[in-house]
């Protein structure tokens, strides 16, 4: 079992650092991981705990976590188990007293409890006691875990989290960089995986509970009217979404959500709604292919992906799904990695081998073996159909490389850039709600983060 460790911090002065912290990961590609940051079981311990989360806008907010340390986190640990599991969660109730009761439910799975005290849905912990929650991990996918008790109080504190069923024996090899699969099916093959878990706060219950949290309790905290001020991506807020994984900054939110790739590959987006509102995940660059929803694959009665193909999908509370997003620069009328003409080197793009099956026949796409694979080679060496602007008139922003072109560096003036060091091309992903993108009205912030399309070659693990 494996876990990111903690240290205490101050909020404001994570605030301080928060943007630089987003660009010293851009500074190290290596940064950055194609699996899901978690823990591996099948046996877990976790604790329920008090503390403090971090918002962007230099708040600090009195929250409630699952952990396997210390230190509350939020969201809780992703667990990551194999189908066929026996999983065993052992859950302990280190809550204030006046908290009351605490527990775990395991949306599509049928567990059993033993220990603790009955409640509406489960058996419960009661404060400082313990209870232990077993079932089989039936079938692959994505999925959630969440307090059942009180959820309209618990969930909203941060009682919630993300668990990952790998298939056990996939009867499929894929022919992608890692071979995984997140179904036992052709068409869930992926090379990088990516959690997004979408939530959000509404201050005036965490505040009401913090004052209530040393009394005698039970807590009389009032949940509705509902109205959220901050919205999350794995219980952080842009731009902090962007920062490190474990950053020692954001001690209680040890998850980012930097999703990178190179061209043609296949990215794995698993997204997980928790809370009580839907928002739109919304991924510029491309649509992306549906391929389960809440765990089950949406097939016709041949076995054919049924999914829908979506520029925005919606994250429902309590549901969850995976999606498959892939990039070529295909189709943009252009030569993203430069002409002759424009100064770039000479570069091949031929194609005489199907790169998704690796049989003879050209499939409109440079060769794995070529300069640039992936390449869309209708577009090869096609200059950008556009006037690019004098450098002296151009408004230079922080992904700016100073060139248009896939992995080429520019000229930039002195003071501009170093956020995209390695001339990749850069897309926004956020919540298609705009009132979202903000950290209690001020933007930008909220529900966002950034997809980096790096070139051929540039390391990514």
């Amino acid at each position: 079992m494996t876990r990111i460790e903690s240290t205490t911090r101050s909020a404001g002065v994570a605030r301080l650092f928060s943007v630089a912290a987003a660009a010293a990961l851009l500074l190290v590609p290596a940064a950055a991981s194609a699996g899901i940051i978690g823990e591996t079981g099948p046996t877990f311990y976790l604790t329920a705990r008090e503390g403090n989360i971090s918002v962007a806008d230099g708040g600090s907010i009195y929250s409630w976590g699952y952990t396997s340390g210390p230190v509350m986190q939020l969201p809780g640990p992703t667990l990551i188990v194999t189908q066929g599991d026996t999983v065993e969660v052992t859950l302990t109730n280190a809550l204030p007293a006046a908290a009351g009761n605490v527990s775990i439910v395991f949306p599509g799975h049928e567990a059993t409890a033993v220990g603790g005290v009955p409640g509406l849905l489960t058996q419960e912990a009661p404060p400082g006691g313990s209870v232990t929650y077993t079932f089989t991990a039936d079938e692959p996918g994505t999925y959630q875990y969440h307090s059942g008790t009180r959820p309209d109080l618990q969930v909203e504190m941060g009682l919630y989290g993300a668990l990952i069923v790998y298939p056990a024996n996939p009867a499929t090899v894929c022919d992608t960089i890692n071979g995984a699969m997140a179904y036992d099916h052709p068409g869930a093959c992926f090379d990088r995986e990516y959690l997004f878990l979408t939530s959000e706060i509404d201050v005036d219950i965490h505040n009401e509970a913090q004052l209530q949290a040393s009394g005698p309790g039970p807590m009389d905290v009032a949940t509705e009217p509902y109205h959220s001020e901050y919205w999350l991506f794995n219980g952080r807020t842009a731009p902090d979404t962007m920062a490190a994984a474990g950053d020692g900054l954001l001690t209680t939110q040890p998850y980012n959500c930097l999703p990178m790739m190179h061209p043609g590959e296949r990215l794995l987006i698993r997204l997980v709604g928790v809370g009580r509102q839907m928002h739109p995940f919304h991924h510029h660059g491309n649509h992306s292919r549906v391929l389960a929803v809440d765990g089950r694959l949406l097939l016709t009665e041949t076995g054919q992906l049924a999914g829908p193909l979506l520029f925005t999908i919606p994250s429902v509370p309590g549901q969850t799904a995976d999606a498959i997003f892939e990039w070529t620069g295909k189709d943009l009328g252009w030569d993203i990695y430069g002409t002759v003409a424009d100064g770039m080197p000479a570069h091949d793009c031929t194609d005489t081998v199907n790169n998704e099956t690796g049989a003879p026949g050209a499939d409109g796409y440079a060769d794995t073996t070529s300069d640039y694979p992936w390449e869309w080679c209708a577009d090869h060496d096609k200059p950008i159909p556009v006037t690019l602007p004098d450098l002296n008139v151009v408004a230079f922003g922080g992904f700016w490389s100073g060139s248009p072109y896939l992995g080429n560096l520019g000229s930039l003036p002195p003071g501009e850039g170093g956020l995209n060091p390695n001339a990749g091309f850069t897309y926004m992903w956020h919540s298609h709600t705009e009132r979202e993108l903000v950290n209690n009205d001020v933007f930008p912030g909220g529900m966002m983060t950034m997809l980096i399309v790096e070139a051929p070659g540039i390391p990514i693990d």
